[in-house]
């Protein structure tokens, strides 16, 4: 039986991918600060193959006491999103970049290395994205995961993933995501503000996310020391396109605004040749996603902060 081993596990994705190996047979270790709180995993304590450490990948030492004797280690303990890593940037880079730095010197040789890594590594780019297409990230957020990824990188069993932008309905909701949040004011108010809607996003669905992960526990030899896209290629949208799909289905008004910019300018598409050359394909579309989270938005309580990063 492997054993996984999570920072940041207590997060969107972490809460997501925890019960999918759990159901799997492996065993799993989360190690996590609890910045944004550990509701996400309590549904997991019941699992006899479920550990939690309460760590922060800034203290080295028990860093890495703590990540001895697993098989694997997924790290994705990391300041996400512009928003947080502007309201501290010099915080960002230490957890971001320093952070990698401490995961990367405690690994064995033997351990297999998992980077949740981000497709705002690209910045602005003309054409389509490759691994190969030279990354220009412009902001903090970007920079800092660009520098962690270089981090994993040089470890020869490391994978690193270049995600979409996430979407989705997770243990540990995020509201400050791009189709989560206009699906919210599109259910709550009727209405959305919508600025650079030509801009070319790519997306993918919270549970897909996940399912990489465990795809490349079970595929080390075909993965190892390579970085990969992550998502699908009939999910490149504009975020007008993203726009119509929520006002079908809420009778929402748009505002398509001009008062605004995307701090990341992530306008790109990209291709996800690679990944799905080795049979990782993603399951659930944008489209399915606005229904999924305009069924759970009835329970959702905006005024609590839980719902955001930053």
């Amino acid at each position: 039986m492997k054993k996984v081993f999570i920072t940041g596990g207590a997060g969107y994705i972490g809460c997501t991918l925890v019960p999918m190996l759990l159901e799997n047979g492996y065993e799993v270790t989360v190690y996590d600060s609890l910045m944004y709180g550990g509701h996400g995993l309590i549904h997991n304590f019941s699992h006899e193959n479920f550990t939690f450490v309460k760590g922060d990948i800034l203290n080295k030492e028990f860093l890495h006491q703590s990540m001895k004797g697993h098989d694997v280690i997924v790290h994705l303990a990391a300041i996400v999103g512009y928003t947080a890593c502007r309201t501290d940037e010099q915080n960002s880079y230490r957890v971001n970049h320093q952070g990698t730095i401490n995961v990367v010197t405690g690994l064995d040789g033997k351990q297999m290395l998992l980077y949740g890594s981000t497709g705002s590594n690209y910045g602005t780019v003309d054409g389509i994205c490759t691994e190969e297409t030279p990354l220009n990230p412009l902001s903090i957020y970007g920079r800092s995961k660009t520098l962690g990824e270089e981090e994993v990188m040089k470890y020869p069993k490391g994978i690193a993933f270049r995600f979409a932008t996430a979407f989705g309905v997770s243990p540990r909701l995020r509201l400050d995501l791009l189709v989560n949040d206009l699906s919210y004011s599109a259910y709550n108010q009727k209405y959305i503000a919508v600025y650079e809607s030509h801009f070319m996003r790519t997306f993918i669905h919270v549970k897909d996310i996940a399912s990489v992960f465990k795809f490349a526990i079970e595929h080390p030899e075909e993965m190892s020391g390579e970085v990969y896209n992550v998502g699908s290629n009939s999910m490149n949208h504009s975020k007008g396109d993203v726009c119509k799909l929520i006002q079908e289905k809420t009778d929402c008004y748009v505002h398509y605004a001009d008062f605004d910019g995307d701090a990341d300018k992530r306008d790109y598409v990209v291709s996800y040749d690679k990944i799905n050359g080795l049979g990782y394909d993603t399951t659930i579309s944008v489209d399915e996603g606005i229904d999924e989270l305009l069924r759970v938005f009835p329970i959702v309580q905006m005024d609590n902060k839980k719902y955001k990063n930053g």
